[in-house]
Formats: C-alpha cells, structure tokens, sequence
C-alpha cells in the first residue's frame, strides 16, 4: 500500500480481510497462493469453522505442490498415537466443526472430527496406492470446490 492514505472505513475493511505471510529457507518452496474469492472476503462474514476450512484448503494444495507422483497427502494425528489418515475429503458445519474423511494406511474408513478450537493438522506424505496410476491431488479439488463458492 506504501504511502496511501486510507479512510478509517478502507482502513477497517483491509483489517478485516485475510492475510497470508510465509518464509522458507529453501527460496525455491511454494508459497500459499490465496485466491480472490478468499482475499476478498471478509473474515467477520466467516463462522471459525469455514474459515479454519478455507485455509486448510490452501495449505493441503500447497503441501500436495511439494509431492512427486509417488506419494499423496495424508495428516498426522498430533498429540495421539492413532496414526495417519489419508485425506480423501473435507469439509466444516457452523459454527466450530471441521472434520477430515479418509482411510488409514491399512485402507480402513476414517473420519476426524475436530472443534477448530482444537485443530492441529500435521500434514504427510504417504506412498501413493499401488492400484492407482496418478496420485490423488484433494486439494486440487478441494480449491476447486472453494472457487464456486
């Protein structure tokens, strides 16, 4: 913004909208890429539970940029010793819920179910399936389906 001077009600919007900032020691690692319909969209028009889910999104897609097509994402359970589970899907229910849908390492169903409150996330890379010729990219889709609105 440099030098510009902004109403109190252009000052109050800008403090209302999201801001990313990241820093890594490789340069050549990818920086999470907001997109419009997200930097533009007031973070008090958000219940915590979709904006813990927004960002998520970014961060899975920006995790899976960092992937090679042998391994896919999956998330850590922090603080448990319940292992991984592969991101299959992903979603929230207002006003404080996110929850994880996918499958452990041995292909059993597994759901997560968190208060945002509560989030830890630990992404992972995991061994893609045998019987799939592609990795599964969620966050791909996931943005996608964030984009529509």
């Amino acid at each position: 913004m440099g030098d510009e001077i902004q109403t109190s009600a252009e000052a109050e919007e800008a403090a209302a909208l999201p801001r990313c900032h990241e820093f890594h020691t490789d340069p050549g690692a990818p920086n999470t890429d907001v997109p419009e319909t997200v930097a533009n969209s007031p973070v008090e028009q958000k219940s915590p539970a979709q904006w813990a889910y927004e960002r998520l999104i970014l961060y899975i897609q920006n995790f899976e940029k960092t992937l090679d097509n042998e391994h896919e994402i999956a998330m850590g359970f922090t603080g448990a010793q319940a292992g991984v589970l592969r991101i299959e899907g992903m979603g929230y229910f207002d006003p404080d819920i996110v929850t994880f849908y996918g499958s452990d390492p041995a292909g059993t169903k597994t759901q997560l179910i968190q208060h945002v409150g509560q989030l830890n996330v630990l992404l992972r890379a995991l061994p893609k399936q045998e019987e799939q010729k592609e990795a599964v990219r969620i966050g791909f889709r996931l943005a996608e389906d964030l984009e529509k609105g």
